[in-house]
């Protein structure tokens, strides 16, 4: 299958070698919270903040050796290279509050990322489900008190990154984001993102490696609770980020449905060096449902591959569901990110480029459907023989529910 695939690719001039050996190299940065309902190890006890679950599918993780195990379980089912993405409430055996945190509270992650081989650690202050999120805001709270606790936790989180990079020889992306803002029509929009934009210039005034860290601030429409006004809106983070020479994130469920991240990333590519993602599926909201090979994932690796920009996009993944094998959730959305990856690069983006800068759309349109029914699964599969994968983990991943998973 693989053969014949090959020599119809081929007949498009493209080479299905060379677009599986280009896949092999793009990191997917895998978020730790699908594994125990984003719940953290620090204690908080209860998911608050902005942040909600839905669910109660048997078998959550609920201490570091049992989310270890997970992760190594669901990695081992994932072609390509990996990374982890960790929130601050991920400490271990900490004593003290997020505002002192210190890399010795992250050792136990990086002595596990290297034995399972991963590729670097990427990392997120946690602003929620904590007493200090007071009626809602942290960074941009009219409390000082407030803003001083969240503003030295990031202030940590900048020398813990640090420690990630230099340990992993590699880039951490720290990226920021809060759940501040109202649940009806504010009195007062602007005072808000003043201290914002204050809190975020006293962060950034610490001094870390900006070869080894890179910071994010991620926007976003609205919340559970915040449906009227967010303080860390698109417009403010991005011309915050410019600003300030750091990155902005973008995460596709936090958008109006009918916007496209897709569209949004050759925007940003204009001016950044670096775009950081958080690969998620919206249903009507920031439902952070699990990823799929949908049509604005396929369009997501599409802007990447197309602009030459598989080493400036910072590909992460973000969603939890708490209603299904938690494990089947992180392989199917990771498969799914390469899927859409693989398949871009089966793509001549060059002579539709060409088409369209000449105008000839009649064409332009043809090409891009003769793609999409061009054997793809048979180069997707052949890819996941050479990981030494198969394309049916679920009889594995059923196996681990009924022998580890059942009996929490």
């Amino acid at each position: 299958m693989y053969n014949l695939a090959k020599s119809e690719y081929a007949k498009y001039g493209i080479d299905t070698e060379a677009a599986i050996e280009k896949l092999k190299e793009i990191p997917v940065s895998i978020h730790c919270w699908q594994g125990d309902d984003v719940m953290g190890l620090d204690g908080g006890g209860a998911l608050s903040g902005g942040i909600q679950t839905t669910g109660n599918y048997p078998g959550r993780a609920r201490n570091f050796e049992e989310l270890k195990a997970d992760i190594k379980k669901a990695f081992a089912l994932m072609p390509g290279k990996k990374r982890l993405n960790l929130h601050a409430s991920y400490a271990i055996g900490a004593t003290v509050d997020r505002d002192k945190y210190e890399p010795k509270h992250f050792a136990e992650w990086v002595k596990f990322a290297k034995e399972i081989g991963l590729q670097g650690i990427d990392f997120n202050p946690t602003m929620f489900s904590h007493k200090n999120v007071k009626d809602g805001l942290t960074l941009s709270s009219p409390d000082a008190h407030i803003r001083k606790f969240w503003i030295e936790h990031c202030k940590a989180c900048l020398k813990i990154a640090e420690y990630f990079a230099t340990e992993m020889n590699s880039h951490c992306l720290v990226n920021i984001w809060i759940p501040d803002g109202f649940k009806d029509v504010p009195a007062d929009r602007l005072t808000p993102r003043l201290r914002l934009k204050k809190s975020l210039d006293e962060i950034l005034s610490v001094k870390y490696d900006k070869k080894k860290v890179i910071v994010a601030v991620e926007s976003k429409v609205f919340g559970i609770g915040v449906e009227s006004y967010t303080v860390g809106s698109n417009e403010f983070y991005q011309n915050y980020a410019a600003k300030n020479g750091i990155c902005c994130l973008l995460d596709n469920g936090h958008y109006h449905p009918l916007e496209y991240v897709s569209d949004k990333i050759p925007a940003l590519l204009a001016f950044y060096d670096k775009v950081a993602l958080h690969v998620t599926r919206g249903v009507r909201w920031d439902s952070d449902h699990v990823v799929l090979f949908e049509d604005e994932l396929k369009e997501i690796a599409k802007e990447i591959v197309r602009n030459n920009a598989t080493d400036k996009a910072l590909i992460g993944l973000d969603y939890f569901d708490a209603s299904i094998n938690r494990l089947s959730a992180w392989v199917t959305g990771q498969r799914a990110m390469q899927k859409a990856l693989l398949y871009a690069l089966l793509t001549d983006h060059g002579e539709l480029k060409e088409l369209q800068d000449k105008a000839d759309f009649t064409t332009l349109m043809v090409k891009q459907e003769e793609y999409k029914t061009l054997p793809f699964g048979a180069v997707w599969k052949e890819y996941l023989k050479r990981q030494g994968l198969c394309d049916n983990y679920l009889t594995e991943i059923k196996k681990y529910e009924e022998e580890v998973l059942s009996k929490r």
